[in-house]
């Protein structure tokens, strides 16, 4: 495994691969890597011949007052478990690397962008797909691979490839759980052992949600209700929102029908966790 810091590093190895006929894949993470990281570190190497991890926190996505100089670095496991998990290349560059002048060229997705966590995010999701433009473009993969717990930030990337005829497809893995049913995140590293125990209600939330469609609940005002009366059973629980949109445009929808996906942002003490499912109804 290399470790390069250099985007001149990363693109010649990866034209080297390219030049033997190897298909790229490339998971980009902020690192404290996981093993929801992991998965799509697994299902890169399982469907690719060259595998790429960026390690990156990437500032520009972080609005003000938010946790980036918080942000879990643990760069020496990161690198063990990318070397146990067979990664050719991981690419861990420096801010100054990635942003070596001021940024005045941003890449947006409109209104995908603007519901959920883009209300009270305002710039985060220009963040992100600037970063991951430029990540796309340093890299060159055949397939990148994203996580269905960003369930946004999956739909506004494979808005954009699509949009830009970006040379790449998206790929989507399911999201990873702790026993306890809370989707894994770096910032859990943030709770407490009672904050954990509250974190587990979002995703019994979600799961009280699935139960009352099935039982033929449809209405998302009364769904998403009964979904803030489970989570005001956790005292620490800072609601952001709870949302019942269609899967594809991200628009509220009244009633529920046809491919849906059902997300959640709340606070617990230090952490904004997120969480979602999809359904088709």
């Amino acid at each position: 495994m290399e470790l390069l810091t250099t985007i001149k590093g990363v693109r010649g190895l990866v034209a080297e691969a390219k030049a033997k006929g190897k298909r790229v894949g490339f998971v980009p993470t902020m690192g404290a890597l996981h093993d929801g990281h992991i998965s799509l570190v697994k299902a890169a190497r399982e469907q690719c011949d060259f595998v790429v991890v960026s390690i990156f926190v990437n500032p520009t996505q972080f609005g003000p007052g938010e946790d980036i100089n918080a942000y879990p670095r643990p760069l020496d496991n990161d690198l063990t478990r990318c070397k146990e998990n067979n990664v050719d290349v991981v690419f861990a560059p420096s801010t100054e690397q990635m942003y070596p002048q001021k940024n005045l060229s941003w890449v947006e997705v409109e209104k995908l962008a603007e519901p959920l966590c883009g209300r009270n995010r305002p710039t985060h999701f220009r963040g992100v797909t600037t970063v991951c433009t430029k990540l796309f473009n340093i890299v060159g993969p055949d397939i990148a691979y994203f996580g269905q717990k960003d369930a946004q930030q999956a739909i506004v990337i494979r808005r954009m490839v699509e949009d830009l005829n970006m040379p790449l497809e998206i790929i989507v893995c399911p999201t990873v759980r702790e026993k306890n049913g809370l989707a894994m995140s770096s910032r859990n590293k943030y709770l407490n052992d009672e904050e954990k125990k509250q974190a587990t209600l979002l995703y019994a939330a979600l799961q009280e949600c699935e139960v009352l469609i099935a039982a033929g609940m449809l209405d998302s005002k009364n769904l998403t209700e009964e979904m803030r009366k489970l989570l005001a059973l956790g005292k620490d629980i800072k609601i952001d929102y709870i949302s019942i949109v269609n899967a594809d445009t991200i628009e509220e929808i009244e009633i529920v029908k046809g491919k849906v996906l059902v997300a959640l942002a709340a606070k617990i003490g230090p952490a904004r966790l997120i969480d979602n499912v999809l359904l088709n109804v």
